[in-house]
């Protein structure tokens, strides 16, 4: 019994840092927590931070080991994972993407993340991403918009009211100055839901009754559907010049949302180029369709909208470097504000080599059961 105790004291030691330099320990952040944090720093605040740390990121293009996400196909969906890493930090990010959730009360998209160090490959962080992918996902709009959509733009249209559609309309309002937003969903009560919940946003907030009506005279167009299937949700005859189009729903193979002429008629930008060959809108069209990747753009290696007049579209599928730089964003917050809790997911252990050592008190108190038992 003495010998049980003693093991546990042992371990906790090790636990916390008495026996051995490097801590294991993981800082985990639940979905209650991220909110935590938005609701201690504000959102327009964190959206503003988020593209700051997506920014910086995307200028630092070169110093990242990228490749597309790896991703399983179902009937219902599709389900992903995101790796990218630089010299000091790697990240993943899993996720889905079933547009039949709602049937089940499930959401449409679910993640989670981690962040680990490449030196050890310990995993530092572990992190909710569902909240978290809205938030970067608004943030990488607004960072692509600044480039990419004429000077002043005031007017948006919102085309798909789900789950994300909150953050793209705060996000453009309060750091791209949008005041006046026009929505269309084919489900009514989710465009209901959206007016209801940004009627103290301080924008002018209509209802329209289909995508033509909604686009008419908006200085940006964004898209975020979610129905999986090759769909033409703005064809050439809804497209003003000097429109900025924000195409954000068609993010696997065989989703789109923009007819090709759309396409064709306008300069089109990129996250990843060999990803958004695969699933973005330009899956559409010849495999020499000429992009510009965004980071080009950012660090000033190639022009962004050139004219007034010039149609232009962020062909928005999310890559792994705005993941990155959110979970950046996440822990410096977290560790900032003290929120989150320490998880023991990698064992302690005063030998390294000796993992077995493990399942010492475990045996220890059956073996102490079986006794008391007899």
């Amino acid at each position: 019994m003495k010998e049980v105790h003693k093991h546990r004291h042992e371990q906790r030691k090790h636990r916390s840092g008495q026996c051995h330099e490097a801590s294991t320990g993981t800082l985990f952040l639940s979905a209650a927590d991220v909110a935590h944090i938005v609701a201690c720093k504000g959102l327009d605040a964190c959206l503003a931070a988020m593209v700051d740390y997506i920014r910086d990121d995307f200028l630092r293009w070169p110093e990242f080991e990228k490749s597309a996400r790896a991703a399983s196909h179902s009937a219902q969906g599709v389900i992903e994972l995101m790796p990218v890493a630089d010299a000091h930090s790697y990240s993943f990010k899993y996720v889905n993407g079933h547009p039949g959730n709602y049937r089940f009360g499930l959401p449409t998209v679910m993640a989670f993340g981690v962040l680990a160090d490449v030196n050890t490959g310990l995993p530092r962080l572990l992190s909710e991403l569902t909240l978290t992918t809205a938030l970067r996902t608004a943030a990488t709009s607004v960072l692509a918009a600044r480039v990419l959509a004429r000077a002043g733009s005031r007017s948006m249209a919102l085309i798909g009211n789900g789950a994300q559609s909150e953050f793209q309309a705060l996000a453009f309002h309060h750091l791209l100055g949008i005041d006046t937003l026009r929505l269309f969903d084919v489900d009514r009560a989710a465009t209901a839901k959206l007016m209801r919940n940004l009627e103290r946003s301080g924008m002018q907030i209509a209802a329209c009754n289909s995508v033509a009506a909604a686009v008419e005279g908006a200085d940006i167009v964004t898209t975020i559907t979610a129905d999986k299937a090759r769909a033409t949700i703005l064809t050439p005859e809804m497209i003003a010049p000097g429109m900025h189009i924000n195409a954000v729903g068609g993010d696997c193979p065989g989703k789109t949302e923009l007819h090709a002429d759309v396409l064709r008629a306008a300069s089109v930008f990129v996250e990843y180029e060999p990803q958004t060959r695969a699933e973005g809108e330009i899956q559409q069209l010849p495999a020499d369709f000429a992009v510009t990747e965004l980071w080009q753009v950012l660090g000033g290696h190639a022009a962004g909208r050139r004219h007034t007049t010039e149609i232009t579209v962020f062909d928005s599928v999310g890559f792994a470097l705005e993941d990155f730089a959110a979970l950046r964003f996440m822990r410096d917050a977290a560790q900032e504000l003290g929120i989150g809790h320490q998880l023991d997911l990698i064992p302690a252990l005063a030998d390294p080599k000796d993992l077995f050592a493990l399942l010492a008190p475990a045996t220890a108190q059956a073996q102490l059961k079986g006794v008391l038992a007899a």
